[in-house]
């Protein structure tokens, strides 16, 4: 049987080195406007490229990084 679309389009290799803020906070798992906050905010860094806003996924992996490094609470 055939795989579905969904399941070709998840397994497949993203190679891009930058997302959209959706593309973004989909990885994270979290909600688009939880991850504007957190650019605008400068939790995580972003670049302009012309016009648009990115999110390099080094600095997502740099995000996830830092908050393993902070205490639990």
């Amino acid at each position: 049987m055939p795989p579905h679309k969904e399941d070709t389009v998840s397994t497949a290799p993203d190679n891009r080195m930058v997302l959209t803020i959706e593309e973004a906070a989909k990885r994270l798992g979290i909600g688009r406007t939880t991850m504007y906050a957190l650019v605008m905010n400068g939790e995580i860094r972003s670049v302009t490229i012309g016009r648009l806003r990115r999110v390099p996924t080094q600095c997502l992996d740099e995000y996830v990084t830092n908050l393993l490094a902070q205490p639990a609470a």
